[in-house]
């Protein structure tokens, strides 16, 4: 893997120009490169983010939040001209956060993305998008994003292993999806994907009403899990099922707070928009 290092996270806006622009599949294979970048936590930034996504006051970071820290950096990695695949597009089917120390006291990060793990999909061809933050003492926090491209042809066997559905859960809480949350979580997350902002640009891309954010969702169900979780050596992962039409009401169902639990996010008519678990690290 070769490594770039930049001496600053990138603008946005040329960024969605280019992934504005480029609508075609122009390869099969990943680029064998990955970003870098320092960074210092902004606390406006991060009481704003709180409030969009619930999460009280705290001197820990939200666990989510290194995402929009390295949000500028994977726009960077997803647009570039070697990167095979047109953003706008792409479906976020799962993602996975390992927090290893807790998230307190946190200032100077070093970031760094890459995308690795290219396989065959019944629909296309999914990859994974990869972020570590790194602190003075080591690897502070990881993600994988799993993200499907349509349509893209590769040799081997499809596999699409779901996560089973949780089963011993009960209902913790349920709040509102306002039909404004996707312009203003893309206000403290950088994320102005069209699907996400209004009805009208979510129907140029098919969608009958605009969406949330699928790391909202996350977001607000970390909120809302809390104390549930440890504060370290943990790993969250969740599924998106079914995307969260704005507006709409939805519920959390979770297991017994502990190091290991799983839980469920459902709409009307019991639909699954996301299902999740969490255990200590392996």
């Amino acid at each position: 893997m070769d490594w770039q290092t930049l001496h600053s996270t990138p603008s946005l806006p040329p960024l969605y120009w280019r992934a504005a622009l480029k609508r075609k599949i122009t390869g099969t294979a990943l680029p064998e490169r990955g970003l870098r970048c320092r960074v210092t936590v902004n606390p406006n930034a991060v009481a704003k983010y709180r409030k969009v996504c619930g999460f009280a006051d705290s001197p820990m970071l939200p666990a989510t939040y290194p995402h929009v820290l390295a949000f500028g950096l994977q726009m960077q990695l997803l647009t570039d001209n070697s990167f095979p695949f047109p953003l706008l597009g792409l479906i976020h089917l799962s993602n996975t956060i390992r927090i290893h120390r807790p998230l307190g006291g946190v200032s100077e990060l070093t970031l760094s993305v890459r995308a690795r793990n290219l396989k065959p999909h019944p629909k296309g061809a999914t990859f994974e998008l990869v972020t570590t933050v790194e602190d003075a003492l080591g690897l502070l926090w990881e993600a994988e994003s799993r993200m499907l491209c349509r349509g893209v042809k590769l040799d081997g066997e499809p596999e699409d292993a779901a996560q089973p559905s949780p089963t011993d859960v009960s209902e913790l809480m349920r709040w509102q999806a306002p039909a404004d949350i996707g312009r203003r979580y893309a206000r403290v997350s950088g994320d102005y994907n069209p699907i996400h902002l209004s009805a009208l640009t979510a129907k140029l891309f098919g969608f009958p009403q605009a969406i949330a954010h699928g790391l909202w969702n996350k977001a607000y169900t970390l909120a809302a899990l809390g104390e549930h979780l440890p504060a370290a050596n943990v790993e969250i992962s969740v599924e998106f099922r079914k995307p969260v039409r704005l507006p709409s009401e939805v519920t959390l169902f979770a297991s017994a707070a502990g190091s290991a639990g799983e839980c469920r996010l459902s709409g009307a008519g019991d639909i699954e928009h996301m299902v999740g678990k969490w255990q200590p690290i392996a």
